[in-house]
């Protein structure tokens, strides 16, 4: 890409998009198209087509999902397979008929079949069955994939496909039944902090910025969920996390991820996919104590091993970009003290 290409950068608010746009900007990238969702709906195939017709970018990075953690994936799967299969058919399809020289698309380490060797290679894809609480999501990011190369071998697009680990940074979903389980962690522990200190009020604020806090979470820090006050009655503080606290998760700070996007839109020009992670990770309950401690809550905490753990592990081989010469360098804890300094401001 040259400083001066025109850059389309679909699901530029979300979380991945919008560190897409910040890296870029610091790059010196000075043609970026963005569209927010009342300007164009990505699930219109007929607005689509005429925006990329209209606009005619040089390159395209595919950032719009509908993405969410195991509960979000559990209520809303239709949500999740239609929005998805649709949103990237009609960018990958106008992006095609529009002559864009290059898109990169963003998929997910969960592509990958719940029982996979460890760390996880490429070639692993399609290799066994999918975690089921994760699958529609799953089903149509590897359709995403399979359409990418589908178009590059019959039609000679550049188009590239980068499967990223456990992302988390600014602009993170916090909604507590969608997000992801890092999000999840910081706010669950934070709300706990403030009900600790009787900071109610600071609840409320919090509640109107970042979604519903559901019931089972008021009651375990102490609100009445019928009155939305305060229950005198109620014990100290405590937190409620889902399933045992053993599955292994790696995260990447979503600023490395988009470091690495626009470093492979430079670099790299494979139809095979990539992953794009750290090489480590660490379990549920270590990253509960890393958060816990970041944030401040010293009360209690309890694993409602009734819910599921999802995948065992999911750890993945990055051999393949880092022989290209790509390394992440945001420290998982460095990563989660910057995100919970950007939720505070949020709030404040």
């Amino acid at each position: 890409m040259k400083k001066t290409s025109k850059i389309y950068v679909a699901g530029h608010r979300g979380l991945a998009g919008s560190a897409i746009v910040r890296r870029l900007e610091a790059g010196g990238y000075k043609n970026i198209i963005t569209r927010t969702h009342a300007k164009l709906d990505l699930l219109r195939q007929d607005r689509v087509e005429a925006f990329l017709k209209e606009e005619k970018p040089e390159y395209v990075f595919l950032a719009a999902a509908r993405v969410g953690g195991i509960w979000g994936n559990h209520i809303y799967p239709a949500q999740f397979i239609y929005e998805n299969l649709t949103i990237q058919s009609n960018i990958i399809h106008a992006s095609y008929q529009s002559e864009v020289k290059k898109m990169l698309f963003l998929g997910s380490s969960c592509i990958y079949p719940k029982h996979c060797p460890q760390p996880i290679k490429e070639e692993y894809l399609l290799s066994d069955y999918l975690e089921s609480t994760n699958e529609p999501y799953a089903i149509a990011k590897i359709a995403g994939i399979k359409m990418c190369q589908s178009y590059n071998r019959q039609y000679g697009t550049r188009y590239i496909s980068v499967m990223p680990n456990n992302l988390y940074g600014p602009n993170d979903n916090f909604d507590l039944e969608t997000s992801h389980v890092l999000p999840a962690l910081i706010r669950k522990f934070h709300l706990a902090k403030l009900a600790a200190a009787g900071d109610w009020k600071a609840i409320l604020k919090d509640e109107t910025i970042f979604g519903p806090i559901p019931d089972a979470i008021k009651k375990s820090i102490g609100i009445d969920p019928s009155t939305n006050q305060p229950d005198r009655s109620a014990n100290q503080p405590s937190v409620i996390l889902w399933g045992t606290g053993a599955p292994r998760r790696e995260f990447l700070h979503v600023d490395d991820l988009a470091d690495a996007c626009v470093f492979l839109m430079n670099h790299y020009d494979e139809s095979e996919i990539i992953n794009i992670g750290w090489g480590n990770d660490q379990t549920i309950l270590e990253l509960e104590k890393l958060v816990s401690k970041i944030v401040g809550f010293t009360g209690s905490i309890k694993w409602d091993t009734a819910k599921p753990d999802g995948t065992p592990q999911k750890l993945l081989d990055v051999a393949r970009l880092a022989n290209l010469g790509w390394q992440p360098k945001i420290p998982l804890g460095d990563g989660i003290r910057q995100s919970y300094k950007w939720y505070l401001h949020a709030t404040a």
